[in-house]
């Protein structure tokens, strides 16, 4: 090297670097360079670009609408809870009214009702009692039946309500059952008479004592009994009144999906502007409106069918029934009344 000239040293030196250089570029290049940068260079490159976190944002917020995430959840609670509205209604008081009884004959049971009447047919109910019959299986003596009228009228007439002021309706449902002429003679050996009605007059007393006058207009009254189910409603200052399956129609091997379809094919009858709301009363709406009554509230706002979860055959069949009426009307509330029954709207046609 020191014989070289100052010319060839650098001239080594040249080739000698540019060696180096590509050999570097072939092994790794760039690659090696950000192996041998600091941690943090390197945490940084795995950040998001501004584009991608702004992508990521929509993504999230679109997820979010789509009802996935806990945020859904929340949103889907909230509009189940608003479902179901309170009913702030509160019927005219009668006033110096007077105490009247009756005693309903129905298919699963006998109820007695003691209720104040005005002259202007307002109404309050002072006392209910809920018993339990097997006369729609023809299970039920006559010993049976006349004692329980026995005891429903001596209860009565301890209560204050004249032995005149007290009437027995069957109701459409028993009526079809064999074993009520065993209430018709039990009743006739007590020297009292027997008030029997069609599913069209029961449909129509139904809505007389439930359906307040503010409501002619948009509404309408559902009364589901073990016998059958009545639906009326005022059109035209008349009441209209048809009448579909019962609670116990499985009884008969009838199948869910037939009655389903012509209780549905019923209930399209309403007329659309009467849908808004719906009255609804009877054995399996009080045992529905039980799960969600807010104290000692007068009416109570149904759940949707799909809400109830229930075991018993008679629950399961009138909540079918309930899905029927409420997919083909629509209606916006269904509002059981704890007070009213048919048998009162009986009652109110009295002088």
């Amino acid at each position: 090297m020191q014989r070289l000239t100052v010319a060839g040293r650098l001239l080594i030196t040249a080739l000698i670097l540019a060696a180096i250089f590509f050999g570097f570029r072939y092994f790794g290049g760039n690659d090696a360079l950000r192996k041998l940068a600091p941690k943090q260079e390197s945490e940084s490159a795995t950040m998001p670009r501004a584009d991608e976190e702004s992508t990521a944002s929509t993504d999230e917020s679109v997820a979010s609408d789509n009802g996935s995430g806990s945020s859904s959840s929340s949103t889907e609670t909230t509009a189940s809870n608003s479902t179901r509205q309170p009913f702030t209604f509160t019927p005219p008081a009668p006033q110096n009214g007077k105490l009247k009884g009756v005693v309903e004959l129905g298919a699963s049971g006998f109820n007695s009702f003691i209720v104040r009447i005005d002259d202007q047919k307002n109404w309050k109910l002072e006392k209910a009692e809920f018993g339990n019959s097997l006369v729609m299986e023809n299970m039920a003596t006559y010993v049976d039946v006349r004692g329980g009228l026995k005891s429903y009228i001596g209860k009565m007439l301890d209560f204050g309500v004249g032995g005149r002021d007290i009437q027995f309706v069957v109701s459409s449902g028993a009526v079809k059952a064999e074993g009520t002429q065993k209430i018709i003679r039990a009743l006739k050996s007590l020297n009292y008479v027997v008030n029997t009605v069609s599913p069209e007059q029961e449909g129509s007393l139904a809505l007389r004592a439930v359906l307040p006058a503010d409501f002619y207009d948009n509404a309408f009254v559902v009364d589901i009994g073990s016998g059958n189910t009545k639906l009326s409603w005022k059109e035209g200052g008349q009441t209209k009144a048809i009448e579909t399956y019962g609670s116990k129609y499985f009884q008969n091997g009838t199948s869910d999906d037939a009655v389903y379809n012509e209780v549905k094919a019923k209930a399209k009858q309403i007329p659309a502007d009467h849908r808004k709301t719906c009255f609804i009363i009877g054995g399996v709406p009080f045992e529905l409106a039980k799960e969600v009554r807010n104290g000692k509230e007068r009416y109570t706002v149904l759940n949707a069918p799909s809400a109830y979860k229930v075991e018993n055959a008679k629950s399961k069949a009138g909540v079918n029934i309930y899905r029927a009426i409420a997919d083909a009307t629509g209606a916006e509330q269904f509002v059981f009344d704890w007070d009213a029954n048919f048998t009162i709207g009986y009652l109110l046609t009295l002088k």
